[in-house]
């Protein structure tokens, strides 16, 4: 499973940090960044719920 976002929908709400903090992060200027490769097996369930909790449906699943 990766993990992609459409820069123009991210508001940088930090929902998906707050999930996922292992996964998501926010940098200096705001910006979500997003660790590279393939989630780990033990992060799954949680970026799949920052990906469903996303408030403006920015995130989804890659592969």
């Amino acid at each position: 499973m990766e993990i992609g976002v459409d820069r123009l929908l991210c508001e940088a709400n930090a929902v998906c940090v707050g999930l996922a903090p292992e996964v998501f992060d926010l940098d200096d200027e705001e910006e979500l960044v997003i660790q590279p490769g393939p989630v780990a097996p033990d992060q799954v369930e949680r970026v799949s719920d920052a990906v469903k909790g996303c408030p403006k449906n920015a995130l989804f699943i890659a592969g």
